[in-house]
């Protein structure tokens, strides 16, 4: 199977996944309550309705964030986190656990009191919140991370909270 078919076979699975769990909202109409499901959506890496943004400033540039589920100022939104290859991740800490699939790249993270862990595409890794961490892109080829958040998504520089 060729690498970028992997890399679209997995993000789909894992967006597929976390989009089948109905949701219900509640709408009024003239005084009534209808239960609303939400549908089942992909994307594949390339696709063109993903809007991708910068990351925080305190990220050297290059660093892309694109949403791929959710509003990333409520809880339960779903990002993919871009690097270029060789790109170093500055101290940083978010308020809400992070739940992480490398799709492409290498990586090596490191969280504070804890040894450095190396990632290859396909590796699961739990975050969790407000616990400083770096990184770095350590292949040349550029990093690409499924990021689920259970909070609203932030990034805090340094070591502190």
């Amino acid at each position: 199977m060729k690498k970028h078919n992997l890399k679209n076979i997995l993000l789909s699975s894992l967006l597929t996944a976390a989009a089948i769990i109905p949701v219900a909202a509640q709408a009024e109409h003239h005084g009534e309550t209808a239960a609303v499901e939400a549908q089942a959506f992909t994307y594949a890496m390339n696709d063109e309705r993903i809007v991708w943004a910068d990351c925080p400033a305190f990220f050297a540039k290059g660093c892309k964030l694109g949403v791929l589920q959710g509003d990333p100022s409520k809880p339960n939104s779903d990002v993919v986190f871009k690097t270029p290859g060789n790109y170093d991740l500055p101290e940083h800490w978010h308020t809400s656990a992070e739940r992480m699939v490398l799709i492409s790249g290498e990586m090596d993270l490191t969280y504070k009191g804890q040894e450095t862990i190396q990632m290859t595409p396909g590796m699961y890794i739990y975050g969790p919140p407000k616990l400083p961490h770096t990184g770095r892109c350590v292949s040349a080829e550029p990093c690409e991370l499924f990021i689920a958040f259970e909070g609203p998504i932030d990034a805090h520089e340094g070591h502190g909270h």
